[in-house]
């Protein structure tokens, strides 16, 4: 597998401590060297991506990994206004929840998520989830506005 050339910036939201603290584990075991952005409920998800508030100076995240069971305004929302968004359609959004209903996973490709990943229980299991969704989406498949070596 080739490495992308440079760090990807990664936009995890999720409002869960331990399921965020279980992903920067995945990161750090995977010895990925992306750059893990954290935000914490629907909304500061939105102002990090048009870069309002305390998030000014935030990169583009280059993936979004997003819970559906936030405060504020919920994943579907978010998922719903990226997508409809020019400027921020392009961003491979992987959904990755606790949610294993079938409306869920079907109104999430509906809002075009780029895949569906039910967060497994097991932290082993989580871990290698996360891991996947790494190989997957930064070192396989080509990011807009990335080059492999």
């Amino acid at each position: 597998m080739t490495l992308p050339a440079t760090p990807v910036d990664v936009l995890l939201v999720e409002d869960d401590p331990g399921d965020e603290l279980m992903t920067r584990e995945a990161f750090e075991d995977n010895k990925i060297g992306n750059t893990l952005h954290v935000v914490r409920d629907g909304e500061e998800a939105l102002d990090f991506l048009y870069k309002r508030g305390e998030h000014t100076g935030a990169p583009r995240p280059d993936l979004i990994l997003l819970d559906l069971n936030l405060p504020k305004y919920d994943g579907r929302q978010v998922l719903e206004r990226i997508k409809s968004d020019p400027e921020l359609s392009h961003i491979p959004v992987v959904v990755l929840t606790t949610s294993a209903a079938e409306e869920d996973i079907l109104r999430s490709y509906k809002l075009h998520a780029n895949a569906y990943v039910t967060k497994p229980v097991d932290l082993e299991q989580f871990i290698a989830a996360v891991r996947q969704i790494d190989d997957f989406f930064v070192q396989v498949v080509r990011l807009p506005g990335r080059t492999t070596l």
